[in-house]
């Protein structure tokens, strides 16, 4: 069954202008967590040159990403795949590229490890890493928004939680990730794009 989120029609367009940016022209991208699957459609529509691979943990998400692959037809967009960011091992062994959105808060902290793991493991040196989310940032005053959104995620699960940049950055360092720029969003929210060392 096709599920639909308001955000993610609010943050497609934010989010495509730094794609543009930091995704290779040609290649895979492999987006972890895709959710409802409507991020996948509208950027391989917007990526035509790039095979966009989605995946998430949850079966009724990868039910939705495929109920949207199937309406929308598109020859770049392969089917949704099972990965759990915290696994040892990944159905996708290499990616050119990979996209999380909105996983970090909304998941345990074996989370963050697993996807930075994950990333050294499968991009090649100088392929991106690219995530989109709240984040506390040292030396930037906290939108309020953002600390009534960390309570309400540690009230649903306290094992969630909005993320210190430097905590996530240090974990990406210790499997050969460098952060390379971290872009203002709206809504007091961070697209942060990380590189495999050795580009």
């Amino acid at each position: 069954m096709k599920r639909h989120a308001p955000s993610a029609e609010r943050n497609r367009e934010p989010i495509l202008s730094v794609l543009r940016e930091v995704l290779p022209s040609r290649g895979t991208v492999l987006e972890v967590a895709s959710g409802t699957g409507q991020h996948a459609v509208f950027f391989a529509r917007a990526f035509p040159e790039l095979v966009w691979q989605p995946t998430d943990a949850d079966p009724s998400a990868r039910e939705s990403i495929e109920a949207w692959r199937q309406e929308e037809g598109l020859a770049n967009l392969r089917a949704p795949l099972a990965l759990d960011a915290r696994a040892s091992t990944w159905p996708v062994e290499s990616a050119d590229a990979i996209v999380c959105i909105n996983m970090i808060h909304i998941s345990p902290w074996e989370a963050c490890q697993g996807l930075m793991r994950g990333a050294g493991r499968v991009l090649p040196p100088g392929g991106p890493l690219v995530l989109y989310g709240a984040y506390f940032i040292e030396g930037r005053p906290t939108a309020p928004s953002n600390l009534a959104f960390d309570a309400s995620l540690r009230e649903r699960n306290p094992a969630w939680g909005v993320r210190e940049l430097g905590a996530v950055t240090a974990e990406a360092s210790a499997h050969g990730l460098e952060r390379d720029r971290v872009v203002d969003m709206p809504n007091n929210n961070f697209t942060v794009v990380f590189r495999k060392r050795g580009g």
